[in-house]
């Protein structure tokens, strides 16, 4: 806990993505940073945004699975408890996604407004923390009546939604004009936020625990890599696994874990199978945040060569652990994990060669793979703690309450 005398800011934090019982995975990091904050001096209650209406994806698995997916939602329990913190959900109804996500602040806006009121007579707060400006922070601007606004840009803002055309850049600009302080999780993303409408932007990275050195003796087992993501496009499991089928030469033994779930998944385990590497190959799909972190943790190496990657929470639980990682260059959050120290290299985007040159020097050099390994959580200890993160969260909030 913070030492200092100064009043707790009193925080509620309102989020889109947050764990729930629905998907325990979900905007786990904004949760993560909440605990962080709190176990520094904070006090916190959250918010989450619930749009009742089920994504379109859930259509796929015919009227059953619709109607699941729907009975999934409305049965969301309102009042939760999770490590301590009280969330409550805010149900609320919007129009697609697709064409219409930029206005769902503002269809959040009268919900999260009476849920604001309805905290208040309990938890008299100083000020709101939106986890993105659309649509919490663009909904926090309407509800919270003039109470200080803090918008954390996660990536998806700048990368996805301001691109998407007019309305998604005058959403962003709402949110984030709306906002006192607009806190970004890389340099590079601040660097777009106050191009797409932030005032006063401060980076605070996101972090990982430090678990216990790892005493296992290297190639005591067959050496693996590990890919933790959303099974989408721009992670570029598929460039993982064509290098997979080139190391299978040098490296026959090596194996690849695939953590998560989406959209791809068909795609990749027919391109496992093609490449002939399915039987070296295990699709874990979406697990509980704590194991998938064990499991992931038991690898050689964590390789995501993925784009649009604001951060990375992933690659520092990785490193965390002693794990070397590969990124993608040119990417914000990578790049920035990159300069901060070693035990973390990138590759040029779909650069299938130079990633399979990447793993092969490490897994056939025993002696800098361990260099790697403690250069990795050297960098983490230094840079990328939970602690750290909490303490600088705890004064953004000071900032705005002293």
């Amino acid at each position: 806990m913070n030492g200092s005398t100064r009043p707790a800011p009193r925080v509620a934090v309102v989020a889109e993505f947050y764990p729930s019982h629905r998907d325990p995975v979900l905007g786990v990091w904004a949760h993560r940073q909440a605990l962080a904050a709190r176990d520094a001096g904070a006090e916190i209650r959250v918010l989450v945004l619930n749009r009742l209406i089920p994504p379109r994806a859930s259509l796929a698995a015919g009227p059953a699975g619709a109607a699941r997916a729907l009975a999934a939602r409305v049965s969301e329990p309102l009042a939760q408890t999770l490590d301590g913190l009280s969330v409550t959900h805010v149900p609320y109804a919007s129009p697609p996604r697709q064409r219409f996500y930029p206005s769902w602040g503002r269809w959040a806006a009268a919900p999260l407004a009476v849920a604001l009121r309805h905290l208040r007579r309990s938890f008299d707060f100083d000020l709101v923390h939106a986890h993105n400006a659309v649509p919490a922070g663009d909904a926090a601007r309407i509800a919270a009546g003039g109470v200080p606004l803090i918008v954390s840009v996660h990536g998806g803002d700048v990368l996805h939604t301001a691109l998407r055309g007019p309305a998604g850049a005058a959403a962003v600009r709402r949110g984030l004009g709306a906002a006192q302080l607009v806190l970004a999780n890389s340099r590079g993303v601040a660097e777009l936020a106050r191009a797409a409408g932030a005032g006063e932007t401060r980076v605070v990275h996101l972090g990982s625990d430090l678990p216990p050195i790892r005493r296992e003796r290297l190639g005591a087992s067959p050496p693996s890599l590990v890919t933790v993501g959303h099974l989408v496009a721009r992670k570029r499991q598929a460039d993982v696994l064509r290098a997979l089928s080139v190391l299978g030469r040098r490296h026959p033994r090596l194996r690849y874990t695939i953590i998560g779930d989406g959209p791809e998944r068909g795609a990749l385990e027919a391109l496992a199978d093609r490449l002939e590497v399915a039987e070296r190959v295990e699709f874990l799909g979406q697990l509980d945040p704590a194991e998938a972190l064990a499991r992931a943790r038991r690898a050689t190496l964590f390789v995501m060569p993925s784009t649009e990657e604001a951060f990375g929470v992933a690659y520092i639980e990785a490193m965390a652990a002693g794990i070397p990682a590969i990124g993608c260059r040119g990417e914000p959050g990578p790049e920035e994990i990159a300069a901060a120290g070693d035990g973390f290299l990138l590759v040029p985007p779909g650069d299938i060669e130079r990633l399979t040159q990447r793993i092969d020097e490490l897994l056939s050099d025993p002696q800098r793979m361990r260099e790697a390994a403690q250069r990795a959580r050297a960098t983490v200890a230094e840079n990328f703690t939970w602690e750290r993160c909490g303490e600088e969260t705890l004064a953004a909030y000071r900032r705005l309450t002293r």
